[in-house]
């Protein structure tokens, strides 16, 4: 039993020996293998450095190879560019020198000159001035009937194709439109049902007359014509309220002073529609739109005021409907046309309290409003004192001379058109050398007998472009005015 024991121990003993040796031997057989594995990683690694290492050397290599070019390609044009520069050196020195050397040719060139200059006034026995007076005088007496009869010959030649040109125009487009020619006045005066209907406006101790005028700031005169009342003031709207007031109380029938400030307030917002649907029917009729309510406000009043008898807002539509015909012929803008023509007195609307000409007050209040600066510039230039730079501006300004000058378009008095006629004659009187001047055929011609001694052919015909010059930039008038110079030379002797 024991020996069984002994045996199994010492068996026990011999495995567990045998055990540790195997461990020790498989332990040392791993480590061996590690050991390997990390020398092989190492060398593969070493390898890998070796490889980048040689890698970088090459791409560095390169670098400096293309430095190396970049650096040779510079060198290259730099020494180009010095070579270039050293040409330009060399060719500025050259042309300075020949400049000099020109310079001082030109010297002895008028050196020479002034030589032969003085020779030929010895010879001559006249001075470089005093022979080119001389030449010139000469010239003038060869060529003067040539230059006579050329500038007559292309002035009217000129007039002609223009005068053609324009009269198939302005014909073309009055004919195709037809308006009346005079226009209505506003109306100034209200005749009474009754005599007993005078005595309720006057009032008691002309309470109700002094309480009308003091509303609508008009004078009434009841007693001067029969019958009838007559409006008087200065401004034609608050003429009209008066007007409209008074046929709403003779309607009614009662009048007291509460009552009449109750009638002129609604007579005036009843001119105020009447002003404004007088403008859009206006800006209708015509055929534009887009016009602020502002100006077409001012437009309409327009309807009650006149100048020179010719209403003004059909004036402006009669002008807007002939400028339109005549843009189309032209090839201007016609929309730009019609509006600028149709605004052109719009001035004219606004009272005494805004100071200036009608034509820059109109040009101002469309520039407020934001119009056109083609329109607001036809509007300023309707007039002499501004040039007009449009073919639009020129356009309004003919449709105005044409509207006003229309027979029976306006009425001017007897003072004014001998007025007109003295300033043309004291016009063509101011120049030198003339004779007499007679204004003739109404103001439309002006003939002008100058002295021939002091006056002759080439100086008439610049005489008379200055006095037309001097007549349009002095005088207003409609239409135009012909400046006929006449010029005679009588050669008399007495046989004996």
């Amino acid at each position: 039993m024991i020996p069984g024991i002994i045996a199994a121990i010492v068996g026990l003993l011999v495995g567990g020996t045998g055990t540790i040796v195997y461990d020790r031997r498989r332990a040392a057989s791993g480590k061996l293998k590690a050991e390997k594995e990390v020398a092989s990683a190492k060398t593969k690694a070493s390898d890998i450095i070796l490889k980048a290492k040689d890698e970088a050397l090459e791409l560095e290599t390169e670098r400096r190879k293309e430095w190396k070019r970049t650096e040779d390609r510079l060198a290259e044009r730099e020494t180009t560019l010095d070579k270039k520069f050293d040409d330009l050196d060399k060719r500025a020195d050259k042309l300075r020198a020949q400049e000099d050397e020109a310079e001082a040719l030109k010297g002895e060139i008028r050196a020479i000159r002034v030589k032969q200059q003085d020779k030929l006034e010895k010879i001559a026995k006249l001075s470089k001035k005093e022979a080119e007076e001389h030449l010139m005088k000469m010239t003038e007496r060869d060529i003067r009937q040539d230059l006579v009869g050329l500038i007559t010959k292309l002035q009217k030649d000129a007039m002609d194709d223009v005068e053609e040109h324009a009269q198939t125009i302005l014909v073309t487009a009055m004919e195709r439109m037809s308006s009346e020619v005079t226009a209505e006045r506003t109306v100034t005066a209200l005749r009474l049902t009754d005599d007993e209907m005078k005595g309720r406006i006057i009032g008691k101790e002309g309470r109700n007359i002094q309480a009308l005028q003091r509303a609508t700031g008009v004078d009434i005169l009841v007693d001067d014509t029969p019958g009838m009342i007559i409006l008087s003031s200065f401004d034609p709207m608050r003429r009209q309220v008066a007007r409209e007031a008074l046929e709403m109380l003779m309607k009614d029938g009662r009048i007291h002073p509460g009552r009449i400030e109750e009638v002129v307030v609604k007579a005036e917002k009843e001119i105020e529609k009447q002003v404004m649907r007088a403008g859009e029917d206006a800006a209708r009729e015509v055929g534009v739109v887009g016009i602020p309510k502002e100006m077409l406000h001012l437009l309409g009043e327009l309807k009650f005021r006149t100048s020179y008898g010719q209403n003004v807002l059909m004036h402006s539509t009669e002008m807007a409907h002939m400028a339109g015909l005549i843009a189309e012929e032209i090839g201007a803008d016609v929309r730009i046309t019609k509006i600028a023509t149709l605004l052109h007195d719009v001035g004219k609307a606004v009272t005494h309290k805004i100071e200036g000409k009608h034509h820059h007050i109109g040009a101002e209040l469309a520039r407020k409003y934001g119009m056109d600066e083609r329109i607001v510039h036809a509007i300023e230039a309707h007039h002499d004192d501004i040039e007009a730079t449009t073919p639009e501006a020129l356009i309004v300004r003919v449709c105005d001379a044409l509207s006003a000058a229309r027979p029976g378009a306006r009425n001017i008095s007897a003072e004014n058109f001998v007025e007109r006629m003295r300033e043309l004659e004291n016009i063509a009187l101011s120049f030198n050398g003339i004779d007499k001047a007679y204004a003739i055929s109404a103001g439309r011609e002006v003939r002008v007998i100058v002295s021939p001694k002091a006056i002759d052919d080439l100086s008439a015909i610049k005489l008379a472009r200055d006095i037309a010059t001097k007549i349009e930039s002095t005088m207003q008038y409609p239409g135009t005015i012909k400046v006929n110079v006449i010029r005679e030379t009588r050669a008399i002797e007495f046989a004996k």
